[in-house]
């Protein structure tokens, strides 16, 4: 093995988790990450999008080898979770979200043994955690591999074969302003009516669906109102996790016109995306964490990721793997094990050597 020892790979994932870096302010850590890249042995550098870019290189041969990209993020959610070790236990914000699984990205695409003619692109993208995914936007435009990793946690010894799409849809309503003893009913309660139609469509359609990945999930993210003494405005937010193949403009249709004297505005649109237990992706980490002694599973996740984003452009085999217990992002007690992150990354480099065969 070359690149990374285990200390090393610690040192990296402690001094990453010890910069803050929401979206959008991600500059110091691609800094970080690239530096130590290049210590890896890895040629790095900081792409026009902000991703830091790390990449592998085997000696040419006479047939082109196979190039893996292992697609991992920089950013956090917002809030500042003190950095600690308590034993085995790490803690700061972004420790399982993501760059747990990024930094064991890193460290295994140092270690791995490449085969001759193939290449390993390890890239921490930018603004994952915003809707607009301008990081994996733009590395989609960059590759086109014959195998995508998706850094996000799974756990050691699990799999996460794909997510779920996502529609924003923001409704906003304006009146005259009254009195609140008046007969016309305050703005807010139009909203609500929207919203509580919203929920019905979803329940219905959601009949017969017993698997949670195939149901449409509708829920609240912001609800706010307002008043200058003449006008009263209220605007919600409402988020809609969609299950494959769904008609998201026949939703985006039903969504305007039950919006009856109000604008609706959509953002955020992705699709969802599942890949196959027979993916080479999929079957390549099975075999590497039985390999570390593990009994794989599978997950299906019903948020999204930067897979929803390159799968449909990229159409190679792809699904996710990182430590971590997803269940712990974007909380107060966001922590990873550290026994778990060197697992992974000892599972990582032996999917990489079979991914590359």
């Amino acid at each position: 093995m070359t690149g990374a020892t285990d200390e090393q790979a610690l040192d990296l994932l402690r001094g990453a988790v010890a910069i803050d870096s929401p979206s959008r302010h991600e500059r110091p850590i691609a800094e970080f990450l690239t530096a130590h890249m290049r210590t890896f042995g890895l040629e790095a550098h900081i792409d026009a999008a902000g991703n830091a870019v790390g990449e592998r290189r085997a000696p040419e041969s006479a047939a082109k080898g196979r190039t893996l990209v292992l697609l991992g993020h920089m950013d956090t959610a917002p809030g500042h979770v003190p950095v600690r070790a308590e034993g085995d236990l790490f803690y700061g914000r972004g420790a399982v979200d993501a760059k747990g699984p990024l930094c064991a990205f890193i460290a295994a695409a140092a270690r791995a043994n490449l085969p001759p003619g193939s290449r390993v692109v390890v890239v921490g993208a930018v603004e994952e955690e915003a809707a607009s995914s301008k990081g994996a936007r733009f590395a989609a435009t960059q590759y086109a591999p014959d195998c995508c990793l998706i850094g996000e946690p799974s756990g050691w010894d699990a799999v996460t074969l794909g997510y779920k799409g996502r529609l924003l849809c923001t409704y906003r309503a304006e009146q005259h302003s009254g009195h609140t003893a008046g007969p016309e009913a305050p703005v807010a309660h139009r909203a609500i009516d929207w919203v509580n139609a919203v929920r019905a469509h979803g329940e219905q359609f959601n009949q017969g669906r017993t698997r949670l990945f195939d149901q449409l999930m509708v829920g609240v993210r912001d609800f706010r109102t307002d008043s200058d003494g003449l006008a009263d405005t209220v605007e919600v937010t409402v988020g809609f996790r969609l299950p494959p193949n769904f008609d998201t403009d026949a939703l985006e249709t039903l969504l305007r016109e039950s919006a009856v004297d109000a604008s609706v505005t959509f953002r955020g649109r992705e699709v969802a995306w599942e890949d196959p237990r027979s993916s080479a992706a999929a079957r390549a980490l099975v075999r590497a964490i039985r390999e570390e002694s593990g009994s794989p599973s599978y997950k299906l996740k019903t948020g999204t990721a930067d897979m929803n984003v390159v799968a449909p452009i990229w159409k190679c085999p792809i699904v996710a793997y990182g430590p971590g217990d997803s269940r712990l992002d974007h909380t107060p007690t966001e922590h990873i094990s550290l026994t778990e992150y060197l697992r992974s990354v000892r599972v990582l480099t032996r999917a990489i050597e079979h991914l590359l065969v």
